[in-house]
């Protein structure tokens, strides 16, 4: 059962709106990570599609009413965190594990 249809309708215009947005910054942020200058550019774009893909999915599980998606994204906010700091180590000092 969709809770889209049961939300009120500003509560749903804006969880539309939300995935809307979300899911076009992460396509911008996509092009950043092609084409970026510099390493830097490509690892915080890198970090930014971590950030709105949890954001994607917490919007999600509002509107099927899903919680599922929640311990999803939780599970993508740890690997995401985790990833940047490797990547970060990595760009700083060329090794990830000393």
């Amino acid at each position: 059962m969709s809770v889209a249809t049961e939300l009120p309708g500003f509560l749903s215009l804006a969880i539309t709106v939300g995935l809307v947005v979300a899911s076009g910054v992460t396509l911008l942020a996509g092009y950043r990570v092609i084409f970026g200058p510099t390493t830097p550019d490509r690892v915080v774009a890198l970090d930014t599609i971590a950030t709105n893909v949890v954001a994607i999915a917490v919007l999600f599980a509002l509107q099927t009413d899903d919680g599922f998606f929640i311990d999803v994204s939780l599970v993508l906010a740890i690997i995401g965190f985790i990833s940047t700091i490797a990547v970060a180590r990595y760009v700083s000092e060329g090794d990830i594990i000393e």
